[in-house]
């Protein structure tokens, strides 16, 4: 059976006040995303103050991290955030986590940047330290909080397969300090690594499959779009591109169908779109919901 659609807006742009914020979220929930998301980057929005700020301002979205670095959070004081901002938020908190990949940010803050196992390794540390803590179980009279774990390596969708309500696959590769994405083979290949561990396999209900939609356009030629796209990724050619999962480039019908295409063949039903496309994309929500 197919899981529902589930779309969210990822929230890039720091706020200029409090009011322009709210304002913008308030905005996501009106085209109809069902959630609102803050990633854990320098130079972008604090997440949990902006969640809260969020909640206030709404009254339908869930509120997430996409995705927490892991690698800047101690767990027990991640714990108190995810407790506090839980219940700010009237229980409509969802925890996104990640390794982290960007070494420029951790010297910036002072923070060490581990090698790759070692940023897994705090991963799980910080996952399975929130799990023994009771900070996602939710109190007295608050639900749960979902927990998202994202990243395409073996290891890291294993510790998703074991803890994450969501997996959330990125549609990219990182290699030392570029990123190079994946085809749709290339991604299939990843999904099925997931799907082939027993802790997946073993699980009472499926993990709801995230994938982050890097480019949004809708346009009566894809093609022109890609070629003007080519420099950007010279090792793919214009078709590759245009089948590329992480691309949804076309007219606001045949993107729909693109999505009902991606959850049928690889699963995934709750997508993510960056905030610069937060208006091109919701006509393709409306297309989709309730299908």
């Amino acid at each position: 059976m197919e899981s529902p659609f589930r779309f969210a807006v990822n929230m890039l742009k720091e706020p200029e006040s409090g009011g322009e914020w709210r304002s913008r979220c308030r905005r996501a929930e009106e085209l109809g995303y069902d959630v609102i998301l803050v990633p854990d980057h320098l130079g972008m929005p604090a997440p949990f103050p902006a969640l809260v700020a969020a909640a206030e301002a709404t009254t339908r979205p869930r509120l997430g991290t996409f995705v927490l670095n892991a690698g800047f959070w101690n767990p027990a004081l991640l714990a108190r955030e995810v407790t506090t901002t839980a219940a700010l938020t009237g229980g409509r908190l969802e925890l996104g986590l990640g390794t982290g990949y960007v070494r420029a940010e951790h010297e910036r803050a002072g923070i060490p940047f581990l090698p790759p196992g070692g940023r897994v390794d705090h991963l799980a540390r910080v996952a399975g330290e929130l799990e023994l803590s009771g900070a996602l179980k939710g109190g007295e009279g608050s639900p749960a909080v979902p927990l998202l774990i994202g990243g395409n390596g073996d290891r890291v969708l294993r510790l998703a397969a074991r803890h994450a309500d969501v997996t959330a696959f990125s549609g990219g590769r990182f290699t030392g300090e570029s990123v190079t994405v994946l085809t749709a083979e290339e991604l299939a290949a990843r999904v099925a690594a997931y799907r082939g561990f027993e802790e997946a396999a073993g699980r009472t209900a499926p993990a709801e499959l995230n994938l982050l939609i890097q480019r949004v356009a809708v346009t009566e030629d894809p093609a022109a779009w890609a070629a003007d796209f080519l420099p950007s990724a010279p090792y793919l050619t214009v078709e590759q591109i245009l089948g590329l999962p992480i691309v949804a480039v076309g007219t606001v019908d045949g993107i729909a169908e693109r999505f009902l295409a991606l959850r049928e063949r690889f699963g995934f039903s709750y997508f993510t779109v960056l905030d610069d496309a937060m208006e091109t994309f919701a006509p393709v929500i409306a297309l989709l919901r309730g299908r």
